[in-house]
């Protein structure tokens, strides 16, 4: 009957002995104090239940509840990261856009003669040769005659082809003679009109200037494709080398292009348009720049209160090998955007009146980390060429101009030029168009790497256009209304304007409902701790601090205990090195409070002092006489253990 008090004794003590937490000499009793003093249930259960069964239960529910927590956080951190979309509509007066318009014909034709005369020669050649074309008497009588041949020899460097069969060999359009094709071939195909044979197709070679065997051959199935291709080549290297200035005087006029103008019912004139120079489509007019610092708006939507403009196409001045329609193009575009007018220009018809309704609509992305774009451009190594602000469309032009210049040499002439850096032409280059086709070859590959750095803006503004076309003038009203717009250009009533050389323009707000969508954040900070929180309660009864708990114990005190036993490993093996012997693997390790690293700092109770290491070559010790003033307990264990109070009775 002594022997289950003195056990009750021995179990109080043991509870009541400082905790060690940190101090735990191996993992295995640091998990087992973890589990003991944690508020995490599930832990606690682990250890204190009874029965494998039971505890295997336990582990199943606690290792569950923590997986589904890890999966419930990584779906709140993904949620975390996305982005919802808001969209605003509200009236208000709209300031204009900018109207960008662009004659399809570059330049008149009458004056670019003397620089196309050779290359206009030869695309007549290849006309007569490969279709049995001869050109009669045109509109504007024009005649062999005209067709001088002071030119250069660079169409014998590339002429047109005719690939007979998919042979190797063809038949070279400038001196007749068959050649051998070296080279790969790249076809072009199309489904538009087909050389007479067709087995026959038409093309260029184009072979690099340095290394003779390097070539390549260009075929479409399609002749008009292949003839107007080998045409622009030709026609971009003549450019390349004429001055700006030049040019300039080459292409339309405001007073040729524009006939009559009316803004928000007013009167306008070319004094409301700003001139600016497109490589390829000459001089275009932009209306409402902003450059003057002032950027009109309208307060009414319709097609009375818009822009209304009257153009002169002047289609009997088009180049014939250039363009193949007749018109105008336009593009509506923010002030401070550059107006691809060649990518995403709407083209209107002639003797058409053509009206353009806009809704306006502004949108702003979020950057990093929701999505990948950028706000500025700053961030984007790839030197901004246009002038304007940053578009993806600057980005990949301004990228693909400077692998232009780094492998060619030079510039691509439909592209602004980089600093320091000139456009390409035969007689400075003369490897340009090879290595050109080339590369953008690599571009439409996506090789270049230019689709990779390039990304969206973050914010845009966006003009959504409804296009509708009618007979403009009418019947009835035609004769009266040329003669009178035949007036107003200074000519004589007996030589009227034909309506296909007239167009018609009119852009306007359809109504004046702006529309702003933006991206917002799905969840705040705030929002993903709490979310954070109900989790961790919800699933292991769990708060921040038993989060902090858990660092604390899994990393900062495993960490220190595998860190001290590695430094007593090492202590040891410097020490065995000192005496001149390794240590041996099965020297046994002290472990609990035999260790001295971890000695207790409290007094020693009587359950510690039984675990204290005996001195060597000690005597065992006897049991020492009683003490009986010992066995009196009712002060100390009164109110914890009653049955003591029995044995002394006894």
């Amino acid at each position: 009957a002594a022997t289950a008090p003195g056990k009750k004794i021995t179990a109080r003590l043991k509870r009541t002995l400082p905790v060690r937490g940190p101090q735990a000499p191996t993992l295995s009793e640091l998990m087992r104090w973890y589990c003991l003093n944690t508020n995490t249930h599930g832990c606690r259960r682990i250890v204190v239940s009874r029965g494998r069964l039971r505890r295997l239960l336990w582990i199943v529910l606690t290792l569950s509840a923590v997986g589904l927590i890890l999966w419930q956080c990584a779906e709140l951190l993904r949620n975390y990261y996305s982005a919802s979309v808001s969209v605003t509509v509200q009236f208000q007066k709209l300031p204009f856009p900018a109207v960008t318009i662009c004659n399809i014909n570059p330049y008149k034709y009458s004056a670019m003669k003397e620089y196309l005369s050779e290359l206009d020669k030869e695309t007549k050649k290849a006309l007569e040769t490969f279709y049995g074309f001869s050109e009669g008497k045109s509109k504007v009588r024009r005649s062999v005659d005209d067709w001088n041949s002071t030119g250069s020899g660079f169409f014998e460097q590339i002429p047109l082809l005719k690939v007979e069969d998919f042979s190797r060999t063809a038949t070279d359009l400038h001196s007749g003679q068959k050649r051998k094709i070296e080279g790969s071939v790249f076809h072009k195909d199309s489904s538009i009109v087909n050389s007479g044979d067709s087995n026959d197709i038409i093309g260029f070679q184009l072979c690099d200037a340095n290394n003779s065997s390097e070539c390549a051959l260009y075929t479409f199935s399609s002749g008009v494709n292949a003839i107007q291709e080998w045409y622009k080549l030709h026609y971009m290297n003549i450019m390349a080398q004429i001055p700006l200035e030049t040019k300039e005087k080459l292409s339309y006029s405001a007073e040729d292009l524009l006939l009559t103008c009316f803004f928000d019912g007013l009167s306008c004139d070319k004094r409301h348009f700003t001139r600016f120079h497109h490589p390829l489509h000459g001089n275009c007019y932009t209306f409402n720049s902003g450059e003057s610092g002032t950027i009109l708006s309208t307060s009414t939507g319709g097609s009375e209160y818009g822009l209304q403009v009257v153009l002169y196409i002047d289609e009997a001045d088009y180049n014939p090998f250039l363009v193949t329609s007749t018109g105008a193009k336009i593009m509506v575009h923010d002030q401070n955007e550059y107006p691809f007018i060649e990518d995403i220009g709407t083209e209107i018809e002639t003797a058409a009146a053509t009206s353009i309704g806009m809704h306006f609509t502004q949108s702003r992305k979020l950057s990093k980390p929701y999505s990948d774009c950028t706000e500025t451009g700053a961030d984007i190594p790839v030197e901004n060429l246009y002038n304007k602000s940053y578009s993806l469309q600057i980005c990949l032009h301004s990228c693909f101009q400077k692998a232009m210049v780094d492998s060619c040499g030079c510039a691509q002439y439909a592209q602004p030029l980089p600093a320091g850096a000139e456009y390409c032409n035969y007689k400075k280059n003369p490897n340009w168009m090879y290595c050109y086709y080339r590369l953008h070859e690599k571009f439409v590959k996506e090789q270049l790497g230019c689709q990779q750095i390039c990304k969206d803006a973050c914010s845009f503004k966006e003009w959504a256009l409804t296009t509708s076309i009618a007979q403009w003038p009418s019947i009835v009203s035609e004769d009266w209304m040329l003669r009178v717009l035949s007036w107003d250009k200074g000519q004589k009533l007996n030589k009227k304007l034909n309506k296909t050389d007239l167009a018609n323009l009119m852009v306007f707000y359809k109504d004046l409902n702006e529309r702003f969508i933006s991206e917002n954040p799905a969840n705040t900070l705030v929002i993903l701790l709490s979310n954070f929180g109900g989790q961790l309660g919800l699933w292991m009864s769990c708060s921040v601090v038993c989060v902090i708990e858990i660092v604390e114990v899994f990393f900062i005190d495993s960490l220190s205990i595998v860190t001290r036993h590695q430094w007593q490993r090492a202590k040891k093996w410097w020490s065995g090195r000192q005496r001149g012997r390794a240590p041996q693997a099965g020297d046994p390790e002290r472990q609990g409070h035999d260790n001295p690293a971890c000695i207790d700092e409290d007094l020693p109770t009587f359950t510690t002092a039984l675990r204290l290491p005996l001195p060597q070559d000690s005597p065992l010790p006897r049991t020492p006489p009683p003490n009986y003033s010992t066995l009196r307990l009712e002060t100390a264990f009164t109110e914890q253990l009653p049955d003591t109070l029995e044995l002394g009775q006894h």
